[in-house]
């Protein structure tokens, strides 16, 4: 029970969940009608969708643990699992079984959704292997990942796509965020193993303003993407989003300290979930 446990620790089930939950509300209430939400859940080829991305993404989650062992042993040692509770040899095929059906999957759904899998699972890799320890490429490709796991749904419709489109860029926006402000919570892990992060070439205060310039551009998207649909409740949903992010610039701007970069990480994901349930308010 103890290395059962372990094992959806390691694969982060409750973010998989999220992941599960987005592309469903992103089906039902962005694409729709949701009036035939029974109709969208019984859909076996967009089951398939979900479940490639399960797939991918927990093969993801893996591969990455699987390299960080020795940074994660000094940033977060009770969090380690591989080496600890996990066999190495037991989680890498573990993330090949995972990646294998996460292809397959897509593939028979469609050949660009395979070919899309594909490239995402050797994109998870090498972001894991390589691009990780470089300078905003690999928080890029991360938030990129985020993005094509809502943007699918509408690539699988065929419609509803600018509306999907705003919430694929919000995940992206916010995964992006997050990914750098972890970087600053696991600054001094990254720089002894020879990271080159951006809180490690930039230093922690410009790593900040660079946050900060996020937010405001993701603001400025928002409100230029938003005004061809013409929707109210699309104004109020991103106009009570954005007081979150104001909150979080504040918090920020005075975080010093890892305990205070950890809680920043946590509230980003409290945002991108209410982000995600604010689809069920779009129309």
């Amino acid at each position: 029970m103890v290395k059962f446990s372990a094992f959806f620790r390691l694969i982060r089930w409750f973010n998989l969940l999220i992941i599960v939950l987005m592309q469903y509300l992103t089906a039902i209430f962005l694409v729709g009608p949701k009036e035939n939400w029974e109709q969208i859940i019984k859909d076996e080829s967009l089951f398939l969708v979900v479940l490639s991305t399960f797939f991918i993404a927990a093969a993801g989650y893996i591969i990455n643990d699987y390299f960080d062992v020795k940074i994660d042993l000094m940033n977060k040692p009770n969090k380690v699992i591989i080496g600890k509770l996990i066999r190495r040899r037991n989680a890498i095929l573990a993330h090949q079984f995972f990646n294998f059906f996460g292809i397959i999957a897509g593939i028979l759904v469609s050949t660009p959704i395979g070919i899309l899998n594909f490239i995402a699972a050797s994109t998870l890799w090498f972001y894991s292997e390589r691009f990780k320890r470089q300078a905003f490429i690999g928080n890029f490709l991360v938030a990129l990942l985020t993005f094509l796991s809502v943007f699918i749904i509408g690539i699988y419709f065929g419609k509803g796509r600018r509306i999907i489109l705003i919430y694929a860029l919000f995940a992206f926006m916010i995964t992006l965020i997050r990914e750098i402000i972890k970087d600053l919570e696991d600054i001094r892990g990254d720089a002894k193993y020879g990271c080159r992060t951006l809180p490690i070439i930039w230093g922690i205060r410009k790593t900040k303003g660079f946050v900060f310039f996020l937010i405001l551009i993701f603001m400025i998207e928002v409100v230029v993407l938003s005004i061809p649909i013409n929707s109210f409740n699309l104004y109020v949903i991103f106009g009570l989003l954005f007081f979150p992010f104001i909150i979080m610039v504040r918090q920020l701007y005075f975080a010093d300290k890892k305990k205070d970069f950890s809680k920043l990480s946590i509230f980003s994901k409290i945002i991108m979930i209410v982000g995600v349930l604010s689809m069920i308010f779009y129309k």
